[in-house]
């Protein structure tokens, strides 16, 4: 008697245009997952800045500005996603629900949770805020990635210009927040260990994460002839 195994084929991403987005159906689990997701950055990058050992290389730059425009940290979150998404124009990027949702919700998620959480003195505390800063950022990251809506801003930004430019996604990505940190810090920005923390496991957690929340979408029918 023989026997076969079954494969079990990978969850991958789709590559779909906005519309088709929301036509791939599962919004029950794709619109929830999304913004919980964005709801959950925003609070990683909270915990990070009550942490206070340093910030994500984008929020160095977000940081920085506040010091000079009376706006407060998720507002500056929310302005500099809509100067971002400016820059998808000439790299024919297409924002998806995801992707302007994402500049809204996570910058006042960001603020609620800043509200509601202080700064604490023990260094115990601090260190414990910014890992979990860090390991809660790759899970949101995982989460609104896998629903398939759309990218983030800074995330287009980063594929439309690896895909003009011919350079790697790694080579862009790191000379972006190479850019916006230096920004950052000219502007007077925090940068510090959790800076470096980030650095080395966003990319590593959200990797490991993501297979999980991947939301399989139906296939297209197949046409008869």
């Amino acid at each position: 008697m023989s026997t076969t195994t079954a494969v079990v084929q990978p969850r991958t991403l789709a590559d779909l245009g906005p519309i088709a987005q929301l036509r791939a159906g599962r919004l029950g689990r794709r619109l929830p997952q999304l913004y919980v997701g964005l709801v959950l950055y925003g609070v990683s990058l909270a915990l990070m800045v009550r942490g206070a050992l340093g910030l994500a290389p984008w929020d160095v730059l977000h940081s920085g500005l506040i010091r000079h425009v009376p706006i407060t940290l998720g507002q500056a979150v929310v302005v500099m996603s809509f100067v971002v998404l400016v820059l998808w124009v000439p790299l024919r990027e297409t924002p998806g629900i995801g992707s302007i949702s994402n500049a809204f919700v996570v910058g006042f998620s960001a603020d609620a949770t800043l509200w509601l959480l202080d700064r604490p003195d023990a260094i115990a505390a601090r260190v414990a805020l910014t890992v979990g800063g860090v390991a809660l950022c790759g899970l949101a990251s995982a989460m609104y990635i896998g629903a398939q809506l759309g990218r983030g801003p800074r995330d287009g930004l980063m594929t439309g210009l690896a895909r003009r430019t011919g350079l790697s996604i790694r080579l862009v990505r790191t000379l972006l927040e190479v850019t916006v940190v230096l920004i950052g810090l000219a502007l007077g920005g925090v940068l510090g260990l959790g800076t470096v923390l980030y650095a080395l496991a966003i990319g590593p957690l959200t990797q490991l994460m993501l297979p999980t929340w991947i939301v399989e979408l139906p296939a297209p029918p197949s046409r008869r002839y």
